[in-house]
């Protein structure tokens, strides 16, 4: 058997689009079953209750997480509320005793599955279990490890799996806290159409900005759900207080979530996902723009202190040359990449020019 043999029925049980929520950790029982009172109150479509018990941090000292007693909290919300549960497992010993708390839906986090050794343990102590396990995106901008978790999973005979993008770091800064690099989860999802994906807007968003375009995003490209961070305070968050939402905040959300129907011609679907994958290269490209103005702009004071032209006819040279190439070698037509870098190094001018006349 292979990933594209499972059927994954297990998703038909929720209603679509799924949605798990809760706390990024769990903190106290109080502040548990406080969030699951008011998520079930708000009358939110969450079957799925979260919490992080284990929390990998990435450095020491910072609070990582309460430990088992945590899914004695867990395992009350269930009993007194209704939900499903959900939560992080990052070793053997996290399985047993998620499994021993009945624990419904395990994840594999980012910093686990880019980890193979890591992931095998994981699968291992799972070997044939029903439970339902969903797999993060690795750290890093890798399709291979991704799929190659998923397959340690079957490798153990675990047949209920579905996948979760959380977007992938980075080491330029940007507005989001992990760019969603959309077109490698459409490239998973393309490969694996019957392998459920859920949107975790919280990790790729970093703060409760942009929350609900992200969320709507991947469900106008056929994302099955979404888990999303829910606290009762969020502002005292041990973790993650700033990508984190009231539950009253995200029963509004889900209310104004449009999902399209999967009955539609496959036109509308697919033109949705080209419309996503170049959303996402014009922020890439705008990032990378910005980035290099600020080079720029570092070169203008260069020019300032050692008194040297702004204008450096031999390095136009170099960059009409540089488009001539890449024309031939894309494909595209040579007088648009000149027109394209042409606006760029006006541009770059212009900031330096700024700087050499000491203009704000």
């Amino acid at each position: 058997m292979n990933l594209t043999d499972l059927k994954n029925d297990w998703i038909k049980e929720f209603p679509q689009p799924m949605m798990i929520a809760g706390p990024c950790s769990a903190e106290s029982e109080a502040q548990m079953l406080e969030t699951a009172k008011r998520i079930k109150d708000t009358n939110a479509k969450v079957p799925i209750f979260r919490a992080g018990i284990w929390k990998p941090r990435t450095k020491p000292n910072g609070f990582e997480g309460v430990g088992v007693i945590g899914l004695n909290w867990l395992k009350k919300v269930k009993q007194e509320y209704g939900f499903k549960t959900a939560t992080e497992v990052a070793n053997a010993h996290h399985v047993a005793a998620a499994l021993e708390a009945d624990v419904d839906i395990l994840w594999i986090g980012a910093r686990s599955t880019v980890n193979p050794f890591t992931v095998q343990e994981i699968a291992e102590a799972l070997k044939g279990t029903e439970k339902t396990v969903l797999v993060k995106n690795p750290v890093n901008p890798d399709l291979a490890l991704w799929i190659g978790a998923l397959e340690r999973l079957l490798g153990q005979d675990i047949k209920n799996l579905g996948v979760i993008h959380r977007g992938f770091s980075t080491y330029q800064k940007t507005k989001y806290r992990n760019n969603p690099n959309w077109q490698i989860a459409l490239d998973f999802k393309s490969q694996y159409p019957n392998i459920p994906m859920l949107i975790d807007p919280s990790h790729i968003c970093g703060n409760r900005t942009g929350l609900a375009d992200i969320t709507q995003e991947a469900l106008n490209v056929g994302y099955q759900g979404a888990i999303i961070e829910s606290h009762s305070n969020p502002d005292e968050a041990w973790s993650d207080a700033s990508q984190q939402i009231t539950p009253e905040v995200l029963a509004e959300l889900i209310s104004n979530l449009k999902v399209r129907n999967s009955g539609i011609a496959g036109f509308d679907n697919e033109m949705g996902r080209h419309r996503t994958l170049i959303s996402d290269l014009d922020f890439q490209m705008i990032e990378l723009l910005s980035q290099r103005m600020k080079i720029s702009e570092q070169i203008g004071k260069l020019k300032k202190e050692n008194d040297i032209a702004i204008f450096q006819p031999e390095r136009w040279k170099v960059i009409t040359e540089y488009a001539t190439q890449k024309a031939k070698e894309t494909g595209m037509s040579q007088d648009f990449i000149e027109k394209v870098f042409k606006a760029i190094h006006e541009e770059s001018i212009e900031k330096q020019n700024n700087i050499m006349i000491d203009r704000k």
